[in-house]
């Protein structure tokens, strides 16, 4: 679900908090949810008025699942409606792009995180007038771990006069549980939760006045900030299932009450080549800790770490006693990141173990074979090397789980391996929480029910079944069938189990919110789901054909759908051009992670510098924002033998400044890349320098040259980390170049660890970022590169444009290094950094002046 944010064109701030009086009032927010077996249907309507006397652009913002469709967006400005048209996504791309080569101001609508991905839109309101906005999606809840889940994202980041969240829910088969709750929540505004629950229907609404939304009496800032949750189930007393037939079109829900557990035999898989070095490691350490902790005595497990070697724990599966397990968790302990990725022969290893012990009959007749791999890297010898070695060892019987850990990961192809071995690929975002992450994924996984489950339809009756064959049924999950009668002929119907035909209008003629082509939106939705799955496995010829009928349906039901696109024709300019807005849908193997950036937990800021071969040739700053789920970066340009000021702390005395190298000599092409060379470090307090460069470290006291006092620790992959003394850590990281290369030389790379622990008086090119940065981004447009847009930035009272990119953190890989999606400012950090980049140079490497 979503909430819509607006903003004032002149800052990324509530227009309330800007300008005085107000210029722009949200006067209404109204979210309408309604349920009807299984199948959500939302519109969202929110107006803004436009109280100045001059025209404004404003801005609309919303969040929603990444499973829904959107189905319909419209305007309202003046009395005018402005209707969005679905469209195949190539045609509106060339409507797009034409609009875009006249310069009109299109947005190019392309975002998406964990659960949510953002519609942003903004339009241009006369002075005095106002919009109404209307979003419209729709999605099939998926049961997890016994619930169904209806998120809304609430971010309105000013007071609103109407807010109002509205959720109905109409469940045949009755409600038993009914919850709603949101991270949000005070003691003042739980009671406004008002929940009624009958038998098969519940009302959730949550509607605060103006004032209960504030934060305090008399301010502008609002309390309302964060998730809305609802979690329910239904009854499940028939063993086959509840049927319902509406219009002609069928629905099975299927998800026994009480069945005994399979017990399963898994081989953990477990990447721990250079790039899972760091918190990635660490975390999966945890995360197998826990799930091990977890395993019934019945199950068998193994495990198999690799990188360019493949290893196991024991050379066969192990049932899952108490001294199995604990002996496995002192192993896990001790795996730890090294050299490169040898996915193929440790996927393969884990196979033929599972193979081995079937053949030997030391696993139960009556069990599951799985296999859970967790990686981050690339598939070594490419990806239809690995799926077909994978797909020709595993057979019929087994199930594949892929495990993608952070953005860099390939997850298309683990997706389609999965899918290809009765499986399915999950992306596990780098944050705090990827530990609960993993074990969140085992625990849907844990439980199998039933195995190699066929549901079957008289032939007569039915037709255009949704895919009604599956490996497996988890407990706690539910399997969903859906399809069109032939003749609408309830009696042709046979099936071991209760079959109601509803007509809704006359069941329920005061529920509005009760939709009946219900069932044949769901068996669309749920349809078109299914063919873009088969789209990417199995031959050309099934591709093209599912490709080419998940569009078809698409167009039909008006979805957005990755296939799709939604054009929406804004108001006429005074220029009298209509820009038009495109709303696609992403998958999520091809995100573009704007607003919703998981990085490491870390509680301080970490700023890079760093020299990419062939991307770049000046140096990059990155400042990472953990608690933003975000990050900045600019590059420096300045000529060789220049040196900045990095870090000046007054108080603790600690100074650090970087000098400027080049190639050496001016490439073919004309450039000239520059890189840092070496830094100097001081520690006034102390009376320590320490210089570093490409070839030595010198340390110096009292301006004599001595032994190693600080705590320095050198690693073999080429990394130092300095330590103060009751402070901030320093680290290194030398770039070596091939001694024979024409141009380039050897650099390094500067990180920062603990920088919380230097004085809120810290400055320097990089230490005034220590301790945070307010700003915010709106205004997503295309930019020079189509994967690159540009955005709008209001930092430190200032508008700048800034362009979506990545750098390469080499903190934790040395090697290879890690992409970072950041936010790229212009002209050396102008107006991100304070003053000009000229205002750091010194005059050596170790002035204190």
């Amino acid at each position: 679900h979503f909430i819509p944010i607006f903003y004032c064109f002149l800052a990324f701030l509530p227009c309330s908090d800007v300008l005085s009086p107000p210029q722009v009032e949200v006067h209404s927010v109204i979210v309408d949810c309604a349920v009807t077996s299984r199948f959500a249907h939302t519109v969202m309507t929110s107006t803004a008025l436009n109280k100045a006397n001059v025209s404004q652009e404003i801005f609309f913002e919303v969040e929603m699942p990444k499973t829904a469709f959107i189905t319909n967006f419209s305007m309202e400005i003046e009395n005018r409606f402005y209707v969005g048209e679905i469209k195949e996504k190539e045609k509106a791309k060339k409507q797009y792009e034409k609009a875009v080569s006249s310069g009109q101001t299109a947005g190019l609508v392309k975002a998406s995180g964990r659960k949510m991905e953002k519609f942003s839109v903004s339009v241009n309101i006369a002075a005095e007038s106002n919009v109404t906005f209307i979003l419209t999606y729709e999605e099939l809840l998926q049961r997890k771990l016994g619930l169904y889940e209806i998120l809304t994202r609430v971010k309105p980041k000013s007071l609103v006069q109407e807010f109002k969240i509205v959720t109905n829910i109409y469940e045949p088969q009755g409600l038993s549980s009914v919850d709603a709750h949101a991270t949000f929540l005070s003691n003042d505004l739980l009671p406004l939760v008002e929940k009624t629950v009958s038998d098969k229907k519940a009302h959730i609404s949550f509607s605060p006045t103006i004032d209960q939304q504030r934060k305090c009496p008399g301010c502008d800032g609002t309390l309302i900030d964060g998730d809305f949750i609802i979690k329910y189930d239904v009854n499940r007393e028939k063993n086959l299932g509840d049927i319902q037939i509406v219009n002609g079109y069928f629905v099975h829900f299927f998800a026994p009450p009480v069945l005994p557990r399979v017990p399963k035999n898994v081989v953990f898989v477990i990447d721990r080549s250079g790039s899972m070095g760091g918190m990635k490691m660490q975390q999966t350490r945890e995360a197998m800790l826990a799930i091990l902790k977890d395993l019934d005595e019945e199950d068998h497990f193994a495990l198999v770490p690799f990188d360019s070697v493949t290893e196991v724990w024991k050379e066969s599966l192990t049932k899952a006693t108490k001294q199995n397990v604990s002996d496995a968790m002192n192993y896990i302990r001790t795996i730890d990141a090294r050299g490169s990725t040898g996915m193929t022969s440790g996927v393969t290893k884990g196979i033929d173990m599972l193979k081995k012990g079937r053949q030997e009959n030391r696993l139960p007749e009556r069990s599951t074979d799985m296999i859970i791999l967790l990686t981050d890297g690339m598939p070594d010898g490419g990806s239809s090397y690995v799926q077909s070695n994978v797909g020709s060892a595993m057979g019929e019987k087994m199930s594949l789980y892929c495990l993608g850990f952070g953005n860099d990961v390939d997850y298309n192809f683990l997706d389609v391996m999965s899918k290809e071995n009765r499986g399915m690929a999950r992306r596990i975002y780098e944050a705090s929480d990827a530990t609960l992450q993993l074990q969140g994924f085992y625990e849907e996984v844990a439980s199998p029910l039933l195995l190699d489950v066929d549901l079957r339809y008289p032939d007569n009756a039915v037709d255009f079944l949704t895919t009604n064959n599956f490996a497996q049924l988890f407990n706690g999950s539910e399997i969903v069938v859906a399809g069109r009668l032939t003749d609408n002929n309830l009696d042709n119907f046979l099936a071991e189990g209760q079959a109601s035909a509803l007509d809704w209008t006359a069941m329920y003629p005061d529920d509005e919110y009760i939709f009946g082509d219900f069932t044949e939106r769901l068996w669309a939705y749920l349809t078109i789901q299914q063919l873009l799955e088969k789209s990417k496995t199995g031959d050309s010829n099934m591709k093209a054909n599912a490709t080419a009928k998940a569009l078809e349906m698409s167009l039909e039901y008006s979805f957005v759908t990755p296939l799709t696109s939604m054009v929406v024709t804004k108001p006429e300019t005074e220029d009298g051009n209509a820009d038009p807005v495109i709303a696609d849908k992403l998958t999520e193997g091809n995100l573009l992670y704007f607003s919703t950036i998981f990085f490491l937990p870390s509680k301080t800021f970490k700023l890079i510098q760093i020299k990419i071969r062939g991307l770049d040739g000046d140096p990059h700053f990155i400042i990472e924002l953990p608690d933003r789920h975000d990050a900045l970066c600019f590059n420096i340009n300045d000529k060789p033998g220049t040196i900045f000021n990095l870090v000046s702390d007054p108080e603790s005395g600690i100074v650090v400044h970087g000098q400027i190298i080049g190639d050496k000599k001016i490439s073919p092409d004309g450039t000239m890349n520059t890189y840092f060379g070496s830094f100097g470090i001081i520690h006034q307090t102390l009376g320590v320098r320490l210089e570093v460069n490409t070839q030595e470290i010198s340390v110096f006291q009292d301006n004599k040259q001595v032994k190693l006092l600080m705590d320095l620790l050198v690693t073999k992959d080429r990394s130092l980390t300095v330590t103060l003394k009751d402070s901030v850590k320093f680290v290194i990281v030398l770039h070596k170049v091939w001694a024979k290369h024409p141009y380039h030389r050897d650099y390094l790379g500067f990180y920062t660890v603990d920088s919380h622990l230097l004085s809120p008086s810290v400055h320097g090119l990089l230490g005034q970022f220590y301790h945070g940065i307010e700003y915010e981004v709106t205004g997503l447009r295309p930019g020079e590169h189509p994967d690159k847009p540009d955005a709008t930035m209001y930092v430190k009272g200032r508008e700048l444009n800034v362009t979506r990119g990545w750098q390469r953190d080499f903190s934790r890989d040395v090697k290879n290094g890690e992409r970072v999606p950041c936010w790229f400012i212009h002209s050396n950090g102008t107006g991100l950094i304070d003053g000009d980049a000229s205002d750091y140079i010194v005059s050596s490497l170790f002035t204190t002046d």
